[in-house]
């Protein structure tokens, strides 16, 4: 789910980067608050930070003492993206394995799909492995996955989440395959 956010934020501008103009200092705001923001990544309570959308406000500055730098309090809008149980995503297929498939949504690089939540797919090996039902309708590499979310977890260490999901439900399931994509 995309969120859109207010967040606070402090950038520290260094005492060289100043001027007289208050237009380059602006602009020194912004290109830092972007490298500060495309570094963070994302947060467990507000998901992958993907954009800022707007500057909303510049506080007044404080010169740091030792180093005479200056930082800036703003406040700024974001959009960020978040996985949460019950959602309905569709994932691509990236790797297909005897007992599941991984996919990406997104950012999210970590979503597992069990076989067992899986119904009615068998699992066929080979050089290309893949899932197949009776209607002869495949999970393979590079399928688009119609999926709902069972659960989700924040990897601190990473600063990432991972998440299962199922295909037990209604209209879930393969939206795309190889065939129909060339």
């Amino acid at each position: 789910m995309f969120l859109k956010v207010q967040l606070p934020w402090n950038v520290i501008i260094p005492a060289e980067c100043l001027d007289a103009k208050g237009l380059m200092l602006q602009r020194q705001i912004i290109i830092r608050l972007l490298e500060a923001f495309s570094s963070k990544k994302a947060t467990q309570e507000l998901g992958y930070f993907l954009a800022v959308t707007t500057l909303e406000n510049i506080g007044e500055g404080k010169v740091r003492q030792h180093t005479g730098d200056i930082l800036f309090p703003v406040v700024f809008s974001c959009l960020t993206f978040k996985l949460y149980r019950g959602e309905i995503l569709n994932g691509v297929v990236h790797k297909v394995l005897k007992h599941g498939v991984f996919l990406r949504c997104g950012p999210v690089e970590n979503i597992y799909m069990s076989c067992q939540k899986m119904p009615d797919y068998r699992y066929v090996p080979g050089e290309n492995p893949l899932f197949i039902n009776e209607k002869m309708s495949k999970i393979e590499k590079d399928v688009v996955v119609r999926c709902i979310v069972m659960g989700t977890k924040w990897i601190e260490a990473e600063r990432e989440f991972q998440a299962l999901v199922s295909l037990e439900g209604d209209y879930l399931g393969p939206v795309s395959d190889d065939a129909s994509l060339h």
